[in-house]
């Protein structure tokens, strides 16, 4: 049963296919280029999205940070919003709820800021360390404490993402498997439950692709 349950995580068990992660980047080949050069009710919409995202995320880099910096991290919650959702979808496989991918998209980021800070700031980065106001007895154990939040960050940004994605698909999972042993009268219930489900899913796919892009700006605000 639990292998059956974790299956539909398994790359190879869709079609019996290898090349599942190509899904990652479905949506170049689903959405022609006429179609963001078209003006539409989808396309105001999305940009007026990405318009508050990048003011959002200005904001969060302070003044240190360029308007291009921005467009790093609103690629970075398209991408993993458009995987969220397409996960969704029946026999469709969803590459964020694999450490592979999330992983990759985290710790590289990290690396990044911390190379940047550490060489560049690094009086800031040994201040950032021991929080102001520290009592000096207190302060080896802050320097601790601190290492191991700062070190931790990507596995959590990367753990956070995939945990929420497994659980969502495990329920749908769960449900849809005990369907055909149920009455005509329970499996009314349990597809109302299905569907409230699936929209609840939904929103926790625009929330995780949301939060993977603020923390990853907050931690990239750090540095400067």
């Amino acid at each position: 049963m639990m292998t059956n349950l974790f299956s539909v995580f398994d790359p190879s068990a869709i079609f019996n296919l290898s090349l599942n992660w190509l899904s990652t980047f479905l949506g170049l080949l689903m959405i022609p280029s006429i179609y963001w050069l078209m003006p539409s009710r989808f396309n105001i919409f999305w940009n007026s999205i990405l318009q508050t995202l990048h003011k959002e995320f200005k904001t969060l880099l302070g003044p240190s940070g360029h308007n291009g910096s921005t467009f790093i991290f609103i690629s970075l919650f398209s991408l993993i919003l458009f995987n969220n959702f397409m996960g969704l979808f029946p026999y469709i496989f969803t590459s964020t709820s694999h450490l592979t991918l999330t992983l990759s998209l985290a710790l590289p980021l990290w690396l990044c800021f911390m190379l940047y800070g550490w060489i560049n700031h690094t009086q800031h980065m040994f201040a950032h360390l021991v929080p102001q106001g520290t009592p000096a007895v207190l302060m080896p154990f802050m320097v601790c404490i601190e290492t191991i939040s700062n070190v931790i960050r990507p596995g959590t940004l990367a753990v956070r993402l995939t945990a929420n994605m497994i659980a969502g698909h495990l329920l749908l999972t769960l449900l849809g498997n005990t369907g055909p042993s149920m009455s005509y009268f329970l499996v009314t219930f349990l597809l109302i439950a299905q569907i409230a489900l699936l929209v609840l899913e939904s929103a926790v796919a625009m929330i995780q692709s949301y939060v993977f892009a603020v923390l990853s700006t907050l931690y990239s605000s750090e540095v400067n």
